[in-house]
């Protein structure tokens, strides 16, 4: 529809080759979606808290993308099963150690390094 705004995670913009604009960030910049811009929002967290409960939506930056957010798993601290929770800690584990490699290549930004390693820390104390 004409005039139509709409929202779609950057990926999907760029596979199906949809044009998108620019967004105003709190520094007063215009900018587009873009790895590196989602990659500032997300380095702008300085601690991450021990519940991982943060927002870098408007996130501080001259580059930020000011519609950034992280990625959600929920998963068992403890798994009822001891087999199932040990595939989940190994897939997690898989996620952070080797499947950041892929991130970019997929347009996803990756996790800054300290998030990566408290992530990994979550992870290894999972039972």
């Amino acid at each position: 529809m004409p005039g139509a705004l709409g929202y779609v995670e950057l990926i999907y913009a760029l596979q199906n080759h949809i044009s998108f604009g620019e967004v105003k960030n709190p520094a007063g910049n215009f900018v587009k979606a873009s790895i590196a811009g989602v990659t500032e929002a997300a380095a702008s967290i300085k601690q991450m808290p021990a519940d991982y409960r943060v927002s870098i939506t408007n996130a501080p930056g001259a580059n930020s993308y000011p519609i950034s957010s992280f990625t959600w798993l929920l998963v068992p601290i403890h798994s009822a099963d001891q087999a199932k929770g040990k595939v989940l800690k190994d897939l997690l584990s898989w996620i952070i150690n080797s499947g950041e490699n892929e991130v970019s290549s997929l347009s996803y930004a990756p996790l800054p390094p300290a998030v990566a390693a408290k992530v990994l820390k979550t992870i290894y104390s999972l039972q």
